[in-house]
């Protein structure tokens, strides 16, 4: 499986997409929300709680729940919810499976949805390239609508079903998101006296792959071998490195910003 994303202003928006997606016959387990700014008073009150905590992925505020969960006008998605800290962003609920899945949860999601027969299907597809997108996103307070899909036809479906409800793509978002950053960026890079616009794919390749959840917090020499399998062609340039580490100061920052 694959997954179509879209990012919205508001929740009331993107919970009527996530109707749009089920006129498409999209199921709700393959359907989620990420939404920010849940507080473990609202948590306690939204969803019966547990005392579940996702491995990596700090306190749990509310746990994982089954049944009907209230955050997001009554949706049912996936039977799953989870009130959780996030490292870098804050609180947020995760409702669907892949959400949960996405921020850590998959396993102990999928067993209270479908006593874990549904685990392995989550596994593939999770967009943990796009993660930091999202996490930029909800920082901003904006909600986050996940489908995943079968196929070509309803991956396309799926898009145009977002994209009618108003929602701005990944890869827009993406790209806001580096424009944000890139002033300083180039103006830290070029005061090394490199030359930043012609280095700057390289530089943002490595900025972003030291993102990746299963990278955060590793330096270069300790995810070598990581970095040299998924970035084979761009890992020993220079350019890669430095935004290698600068990204992993930026992640480091937002940590500390956030107090997670």
């Amino acid at each position: 499986m694959n997954t179509v994303a879209g990012i919205f202003q508001t929740r009331e928006d993107a919970t009527r997409a996530v109707e749009d997606l089920r006129r498409l016959n999209l199921s709700d387990e393959n359907l989620s929300l990420l939404s920010p700014g849940t507080t473990a008073p609202q948590a306690e009150a939204d969803v019966e709680t547990s005392d579940t905590e996702q491995p990596g992925m700090g306190n749990a505020l509310g746990g994982l729940v089954g049944g009907a969960m209230g955050a997001a006008g009554g949706m049912t998605l996936g039977a799953a919810a989870a009130s959780l800290l996030v490292p870098g962003v804050g609180p947020i609920m995760a409702a669907g499976i892949v959400g949960a899945a996405l921020f850590g949860a998959g396993g102990a999601a999928a067993g209270m949805a479908a006593g874990g027969a549904l685990e392995d299907t989550i596994a593939h597809g999770l967009p943990h390239d796009e993660l930091f997108v999202y996490e930029d996103a909800l920082r901003q307070g904006r909600t986050v609508v996940i489908a995943q899909v079968d196929d070509d036809d309803q991956a396309k479906n799926a898009r145009s079903a977002l994209d009618a409800a108003g929602a701005e793509s990944v890869d827009a978002a993406r790209e806001s998101w580096w424009v944000g950053l890139r002033d300083a960026e180039d103006e830290d890079y070029t005061g090394q006296g490199r030359d930043f616009k012609s280095d700057e794919p390289l530089y943002r390749r490595g900025f972003e792959a030291a993102l990746h959840p299963q990278l955060r917090g590793a330096s270069y020499d300790e995810s070598a071998e990581r970095l040299r399998e998924r970035y084979s062609d761009d890992y020993g340039h220079d350019a890669f490195r430095r935004g290698y580490e600068r990204g992993q100061s930026y992640h480091q920052t937002l940590r500390e910003r956030y107090n997670s």
